[in-house]
């Protein structure tokens, strides 16, 4: 069953004297309890997609199933509804209101949705264990760490029980303790059945999921499939590879870059050694 479905989706920008085509014929799906990472350089359209995505944005032709629903049939009153009941989201910078603690962060969008407050509390108290939040409940966003703050806004994003969950840059605001422990608390709920969409420049991240898409120049441009029995160290070095191969290829347009310096930088330190010295950090 797939729960996301992009059917030649395009984004075009227009404007007086400039016609931007930011998407162009993305094409792909994600199955329900699938982990998606997608990885492309700034200006690829990853922004653009997500936003889409995430029922911000309306692509300019093409079509969005979420869960099967056409979501461009959906009346404006209803996309909104739509968003809180199917989708999850989060945000680099967390996206928490300092005027309420913790416990009211995450309750905030059954609230919105006019939820009774025993389900509320049915939930929270299922997922508490799993996140390691019962501690944080009533303090306030300002009196917690980044890496606690993320976890209070995984809670928020899986209190509405979503269909699928939505992350922009989950750890690109938290130092390399923080950021394992959150990718164990993704990997853990995918392991629980969630479907996961996580947009990231993290090799160590990306390596958390099923399958990786690169995006380039507005296009799903190559995929590749983490193995059943493959190693996430392994995975890494997949990754890595191919990120390398389309880097190629973009910078042989630029006859004046500085790409075999860039290459050879790039280079210095293999993704094994990478995870090495991560788990060395770590420890």
């Amino acid at each position: 069953m797939f729960i996301l479905e992009c059917k030649n989706i395009k984004k075009i920008y227009q404007t007086k004297n400039l016609t931007t085509e930011a998407l162009r014929d993305v094409n792909f799906s994600v199955e329900k309890g699938e982990f998606i990472s997608i990885m492309g350089e700034s200006g690829a359209g990853k922004t653009t997609l997500l936003n889409i995505l995430a029922t911000l944005d309306s692509p300019s032709s093409g079509v969005l199933l979420i869960n099967g629903r056409d979501v461009g049939s959906l009346k404006k009153e209803e996309v909104s509804v739509f968003r809180r009941k199917e989708l999850g989201f989060v945000f680099q910078d967390f996206n928490l209101l300092d005027q309420f603690n913790n416990r009211d962060n995450i309750f905030l969008p059954l609230v919105l949705s006019e939820e009774k407050e025993s389900l509320m509390q049915e939930r929270l108290a299922k997922m508490q264990g799993i996140l390691g939040i019962e501690e944080l409940l009533e303090k306030y966003p300002y009196e917690v760490s980044g890496g606690q703050k993320q976890r209070i806004a995984i809670a928020r994003a899986m209190i509405t029980n979503p269909s699928l969950l939505l992350a922009d840059e989950p750890t690109g605001a938290l130092d390399s303790a923080s950021s394992e422990m959150i990718l164990q608390l993704f990997h853990k709920i995918h392991a629980e059945g969630q479907t996961i969409l996580m947009v990231t420049h993290s090799l160590r991240a990306a390596s958390y999921a099923d399958r990786v898409l690169f995006i380039k120049d507005g296009m799903v441009f190559h995929e590749i499939y983490r193995g059943n029995e493959e190693g996430q160290r392994d995975f890494m070095e997949r990754i890595s590879e191919a990120q390398l191969v389309l880097s190629k290829q973009q910078n042989a347009l630029r006859p004046d870059s500085l790409y075999d310096r860039q290459t050879e930088m790039a280079t210095e330190m293999t993704p094994k050694d990478a995870f090495t010295e991560s788990k060395g950090r770590e420890a």
